[in-house]
């Protein structure tokens, strides 16, 4: 992420230079559309970020520039003063959320960038609410606590965005730390950092963007969370945390067939989540691998929240023999995670890339990522 740029927007638009803020994006190694549910997942932040340029303005209003679009926007702080453009809503329901908490705010000047690839399952929306929220944060000294900025940005989401996603994203980009994936209990906030570094046995770990776009407002997103609540209320759970499959398989005729494949989806994902992490204890990667494909084929054919290009890239990954390959993020468009033997990657990604633009008229995007550090202030 080129920070002289943003300076220098920054300073072109408000004239002078303000403090630096940062958010990375994440990856998530198991545990998809578990968070939602009250179950586990295995986040851990990437190497790619929101970065913020933030000067207050002693004024009511916010004035905003998005480097990356080239486009501007103005609006105050007040429920009815809501922007029109999308990023831009990102901001205000940042702001709001702070209000809403009881958190004095006032108007600021900021210039923003990034490098987290859009809808590509990175959560660069979470990096753009936390870098915001951690730095009015700090700049306002409105002590907040660290679960508390990452729930003002999914509650930015759920009230600003249409979103109704889960805490993952905004915890993995608020708590992440250099080498450590994040195993978090979505229903007690409990978590525990994991060592994870994969090359030192011999992995890699690879995102291929299909550069199937997705887009989670108004999409099948929200009506899986909805299967999902409806089987927990059968189950007379407020969650279906903790069901198994005995007891789904004993309410199957009181809830329609989509649902129980979502439920069964959501059951046996949870137990892949500590399976993974038992595994890397015992420096297991083979099997960390093996359930990261199960998740895969369960996302496709159970939560059917895949596409023709993902199950593509994961059954070329299995032809490769690379250790691991699954959707990654919300699904419908964006990336497969993979882990892959360090002496097979070159020729993976060769074979791949080929067979890809073969099939599709073009080849996936690559991104390798290293495990960063969470938000914080440049």
């Amino acid at each position: 992420m080129n920070v002289k740029i943003i300076n220098d927007k920054f300073v072109e638009k408000f004239g002078a230079s303000g403090e630096m803020f940062t958010s990375p994006g994440r990856i998530n190694l198991i545990g998809e559309h578990t968070d939602y549910n009250g179950g586990f997942v295995f986040p851990g932040a990437i190497d790619k970020a929101m970065v913020a340029e933030i000067r207050l303005n002693d004024t009511d209003k916010v004035r905003a520039y998005a480097v990356d679009l080239d486009d501007y926007a103005e609006f105050g702080l007040r429920e009815e003063d809501a922007p029109t453009a999308s990023w831009a809503r990102y901001i205000f329901g940042v702001c709001r959320e702070i209000q809403k908490r009881g958190g004095k705010i006032g108007g600021f000047d900021t210039a923003f960038a990034g490098d987290v690839p859009l809808g590509a399952g990175m959560s660069s929306s979470a990096a753009l609410e936390s870098t915001f929220a951690n730095a009015l944060n700090e700049l306002f000294s409105l002590g907040i606590d660290r679960f508390e900025l990452a729930r003002i940005g999914q509650s930015t989401e759920h009230n600003y965005c249409g979103v109704k996603c889960g805490i993952m994203d905004q915890f993995a980009s608020v708590f992440g730390k250099a080498g450590h994936l994040m195993r978090l209990d979505c229903r007690s906030m409990e978590f525990e950092y994991f060592p994870f570094d994969p090359e030192k046995h011999g992995y890699k770990v690879v995102l291929l963007d299909s550069v199937v776009k997705h887009e989670l407002v108004g999409s099948p997103y929200n009506d899986r969370r909805a299967s999902c609540e409806r089987v927990a209320t059968v189950l007379g759970q407020e969650f279906l945390r903790g069901a198994t499959m005995e007891q789904l398989d004993a309410v199957k005729d009181k809830i329609s067939e989509e649902d129980y494949k979502r439920a069964r989806y959501v059951i046996g994902e949870e137990q892949r989540v500590m399976d993974v992490c038992e595994a890397l204890k015992r420096d297991d990667y083979e099997t960390v691998g093996a359930r990261m494909y199960e998740t895969h084929w369960g996302m496709s054919l159970d939560y059917e929240v895949s596409c023709e290009e993902l199950d593509f890239l994961a059954t070329v990954a299995k032809e490769c023999g690379v250790a691991g390959s699954r959707i990654m993020g919300g699904g419908f468009g964006g990336c497969t995670i993979n882990l892959v033997k360090t002496e097979l990657y070159d020729n993976f990604i060769a074979t791949v890339k080929a067979k890809f633009a073969e099939r599709y008229g073009h080849e996936p995007k690559v991104y390798s990522v290293v495990i960063s550090d969470g938000a914080r202030r440049m």
